[in-house]
């Protein structure tokens, strides 16, 4: 297991930067990737959304302050560029984000690499319905097993208010599962 103090020290440091950032890159591309899909749903769009978090940590890495872990940190980048992302896209279409997000849950099953069966299809359209924070919560709860305590420091909020969230995300969408 790499020392992420060192990683980030390396990453800051110009002359081991560019093979810091490729280790980095090895180390959280295939998580971030799948954060950032279950955001934006298109891969397309999730590989230039990654491209575009990857761009900001390397950019920023001398702002991180290390108060909070590297992965956290680079979590809560994905995540805020995946929702301006769709919210720059909605914009750019003229509707409204929650058209925007049903429409791309339509569209998944046209994905060439989604392979997912008809009850996953459905499971991803009810997420969508739900308020862009419960999606959040949902997704790193239930698919990425995050811990409370984690999700608290990416989404910069407090535990009780992320249960709370859970909680409703997961009352909608068994409502909305049971009228589908």
């Amino acid at each position: 297991m790499i020392n992420e103090k060192i990683l980030v020290e390396n990453l800051k440091n110009p002359k081991r930067q560019e093979e810091a950032f490729r280790e980095l890159m090895g180390l959280y591309k295939k998580r971030l990737y799948w954060h950032i899909r279950k955001i934006v749903l298109s891969h397309d769009d999730t590989d230039d959304v990654l491209q575009n978090t990857f761009i900001k940590v390397f950019k920023n890495i001398h702002a991180f302050n290390e108060d909070s872990k590297l992965y956290s940190w680079m979590y809560r980048i994905a995540t805020n560029e995946a929702i301006t992302f769709i919210n720059q896209k909605a914009k750019k279409r003229n509707i409204e984000l929650s058209d925007l997000q049903i429409e791309m849950a339509n569209n998944l099953q046209f994905e060439n690499d989604f392979t997912g069966d008809e009850i996953q299809l459905l499971l991803q359209k009810a997420i969508v319905t739900l308020p862009h924070k419960q999606q959040l919560v949902f997704n790193m709860k239930y698919f990425d097993e995050m811990k409370y305590t984690e999700m608290s420091e990416i989404l910069e909020t407090s535990v009780g208010a992320l249960k709370s969230s859970y909680f409703h995300a997961v009352n909608k969408i068994e409502e909305y599962l049971k009228s589908h």
